[in-house]
C-alpha cells in the first residue's frame, strides 16, 4: 500500500513538472535590454538601470541584471546595447504629422543647415529640379515646404512673378516655414481663383502688387491654409500610399513612437482611413481644428488607440506666426511687413471676444482637451480672458489644456496660465532658426524672453517642448538641443536664464508629454506594466557636451516591443 502511494506521489509529480515546463515554454518570449546606458525617464532626477525586460509588447521589468535574467526566464533574446543610450520613445508635444509627408517627399527649399535654399534663385533652381512629371502627377501641383523670408539673402517673400520662372504652364504653391503663408505662381492663382476683385478673408490677407488690387501671389493665413490642401493632396491611390509611407518613415527615422496631429481638418479623415487599413506603426494622436467641430462626434474620439490612432481633442488658433510677423502683439513690430501700417501689431485669426468663448465654451461642456495656438501677447490676452469665463461657468478640473507655441508670452500671462491649469508647450527651437530676427523684429530685450520654458517651469507650470514639424524637420534631438543651448544661427546665446538641463528637455518629450496626452500610465517613462515604446540613441544626451546633442541620431526605434526603424 505504501509503494503504491508513493507511486501515485511520483506520477503526481512528474505531471506538475511537465505541465510547469510546458507552461514556461508557452510562455511569450522576453527580451533583455543591456549593457548601455538605459535612462528610465522616472523622477525628478536621471535614473540609470542595468537591465530592461520587454515582453507581449510592454515593459516587465528594469533594474538589475541578476533580477532581469530571472523574470525573462527560459529562451529569452538578449540585446546588447554595446555602450548606447535606451530611453523611452519620443513623443513631440506638437507637431502637424499629416504633413511630414509633404516635407518628405516635396520639394526641399528649407534654408541650410537643413536644405540648400539660401536665397530667391536657389528656391526657383530647387523647384526647377523638382519639376519632373512623375513628382507632377503626385498632386497636380509643383510644391516645396520651409522657405524662409527672415533668413534668405533677399529678406523678403517670393512673389507670383519669382515663381513665374519655374514654370507658367503648371501650378506652383511654397509654403512657408512656418505654415502660415503660401505664395503660388500666376497659373496656380488661376487655379485657385484668386484675382484683383477677391476680397480677404476674416483673419487672412492676400498681399497686392504696388499701387494696385493685383494679388501678388503671397496669401497669408486664413487666406492660404485652406488653399494649401488642393496642392498637398495626392491625386491617386499610389500616391497617397507614397505620401502616408513617406511621413510615417520621417517619423521612425527621428524615434516618434507617438506623433501629433495639430490641427486636423480633413486630415482627420485620411488619417482614419490608414488606420481602418491597419496601416500604422506608431501611435497617432488628431486635435480637430474648431471648424470642424462635427468630427468630435466620431468614434475615434476616445482616450484609447483603435489600430494605433484617435481623436484627443479640439484645436483653435488664435493668431498666426511671430517669424511671419502675423503673430498678434500689444506693442508695435520694430520691422513691420511690406505695405503693413504704422504701429503694425499683427492681427487675430478671430477678432470677437465671443467668438473664442463660444468655442471653449462648447469644449468645456464636452469636456474635450483644447490645445490653442497663440504666438503674441495679445492673443494670449485673448485666450486668459475667454478661457477664464469657460472655467468659471463649467469647472476646470484635469482638463489638461494647452497652449500651443506661446513665443511672446508675458511673465503675468504665465501666472494666469497656471492659475488655469494650462500646460505650456513652448518652443525653444525658434532660439536657433529664428532667434536673430526675433531680435531684430521685437526688440533685444523681448528677444530674450522669446520660448520662456525655465521661467514657465519655476512657476510651476507642466511644461512641454515641441518641432511643430513640418515648420522644422521633426528632429528631436535638434529641440532637445535648442531648449538646452538656446543659440541662434550667429551663435548668440538667446535667453541664458531660459536653458533647460538636458535631463528636463528630454522630460518634455517623454514623461512631461505623456502627460500632456493623458498617456502618463502607459508612456514616457521605462517603468513596469507600461508600453515598451523604446528608442536607442547612439549617444546619452545626458552626458555629451550640450553642443553635441544636435548631432544625436537615433539608431533604432521600438514600437511596443517591435522594432520598426533600424538605421543603416
Amino acid at each position: 500500500m505504501k509503494g503504491k502511494a508513493l507511486l501515485i506521489l511520483s506520477l503526481l509529480t512528474t505531471i506538475i513538472i511537465l505541465f510547469s515546463c510546458k507552461k514556461e515554454t508557452t510562455k511569450p518570449q522576453a527580451t533583455v535590454y543591456f549593457n548601455g546606458k538605459i535612462i528610465t525617464m522616472e523622477g525628478d532626477n536621471p535614473t540609470y538601470v542595468e537591465a530592461l525586460v520587454t515582453r507581449n509588447g510592454k515593459i516587465e521589468f528594469a533594474g538589475n541584471s541578476d533580477q532581469a535574467m530571472k523574470i525573462a526566464g527560459m529562451g529569452h533574446k538578449m540585446i546588447n546595447l554595446k555602450g548606447k543610450a535606451l530611453l523611452p520613445g519620443f513623443i513631440d508635444g506638437h507637431s502637424h504629422f499629416a504633413n511630414f509627408s509633404a516635407q518628405a517627399i516635396g520639394a526641399q527649399i528649407l534654408p541650410p543647415p537643413d536644405a540648400g535654399a539660401k536665397d530667391i534663385p536657389s528656391i526657383i533652381s530647387i523647384l526647377k529640379e523638382w519639376n519632373t512629371e512623375e513628382n507632377r502627377a503626385l498632386t497636380g501641383w509643383i510644391f516645396g515646404t520651409g522657405f524662409d523670408d527672415s533668413v534668405i539673402e533677399e529678406k523678403r517673400f517670393p512673389t507670383k512673378e519669382d515663381l513665374d520662372k519655374v514654370t507658367t504652364e503648371h501650378p506652383v504653391m511654397i509654403i512657408h516655414i512656418s505654415n502660415h503663408f503660401a505664395v503660388l505662381n500666376s497659373k496656380g492663382l488661376e487655379l485657385l481663383g484668386i484675382t484683383e476683385d477677391t476680397k480677404n478673408p476674416e483673419g487672412g490677407i492676400i498681399r497686392r502688387m504696388p499701387n494696385s488690387q493685383e494679388p501678388n501671389g503671397v496669401l497669408e493665413e486664413l487666406a492660404a491654409i485652406p488653399h494649401m490642401l488642393k496642392a498637398l493632396t495626392p491625386k491617386s491611390d499610389e500616391a497617397l500610399l507614397k505620401f502616408m509611407k513617406a511621413g510615417q518613415d520621417l517619423a521612425l527615422y527621428y524615434g516618434y513612437t507617438t506623433a501629433q496631429e495639430g490641427r486636423a481638418m480633413e486630415q482627420h479623415e485620411l488619417l482614419a482611413t490608414f488606420a481602418d487599413k491597419n496601416f500604422w506603426k506608431i501611435d497617432i494622436v488628431s486635435y480637430i481644428d474648431y471648424s470642424f467641430q462635427d468630427l468630435m462626434k466620431s468614434k475615434w474620439n476616445k482616450k484609447e488607440y483603435e489600430n494605433h490612432y484617435r481623436i484627443g481633442g479640439l484645436k483653435l488658433t488664435l493668431d498666426g506666426s511671430p517669424q511671419g510677423r502675423t503673430a498678434w502683439r500689444t506693442k508695435p513690430y520694430l520691422l513691420a511687413p511690406h505695405n503693413a501700417a504704422p504701429n503694425y501689431l499683427g492681427y487675430p485669426a478671430i477678432p470677437k471676444d465671443e467668438d473664442v468663448l463660444a468655442i471653449y465654451e462648447n469644449a468645456f461642456k464636452n469636456n474635450w482637451q483644447i490645445l490653442t495656438h497663440a504666438n503674441g501677447d495679445a492673443a494670449m490676452d485673448q485666450m486668459i480672458r475667454t478661457m477664464s469665463k469657460a472655467a468659471k461657468k463649467y469647472g476646470n478640473e484635469d482638463r489638461r489644456n494647452v497652449l500651443i507655441h506661446g513665443q511672446y508670452v508675458r511673465d503675468d500671462q504665465l501666472d494666469s496660465l497656471k492659475k488655469l491649469n494650462v500646460i505650456a508647450s513652448l518652443y525653444p527651437l525658434h532660439t536657433f532658426y529664428w532667434g536673430d530676427w526675433h531680435q531684430e523684429i521685437i526688440g533685444g530685450e523681448l528677444g530674450e524672453k522669446i520660448s520662456p520654458v525655465k521661467t514657465a517651469l519655476n512657476k510651476g507650470l507642466k511644461v512641454t517642448i515641441h518641432s511643430d514639424a513640418p515648420v522644422a524637420l521633426p528632429n528631436l534631438m535638434r529641440v532637445v538641443w535648442t531648449a538646452v543651448e538656446r543659440t541662434s544661427r550667429s551663435g548668440k546665446v538667446i535667453g541664458e536664464g531660459e536653458r533647460l538641463t538636458p535631463y528636463e528637455a528630454l522630460q518634455a518629450i517623454t514623461s512631461w508629454s505623456a502627460y500632456q496626452h493623458f498617456e502618463e500610465d502607459t508612456k514616457g517613462s521605462l517603468t513596469a506594466g507600461k508600453l515598451a515604446d523604446l528608442v536607442i540613441l547612439n549617444e546619452n544626451p545626458l552626458t555629451v557636451e550640450p553642443s553635441k546633442i544636435k548631432d544625436i541620431v537615433v539608431l533604432e526605434t521600438i514600437k511596443e516591443g517591435e522594432s520598426i526603424y533600424k538605421r543603416k
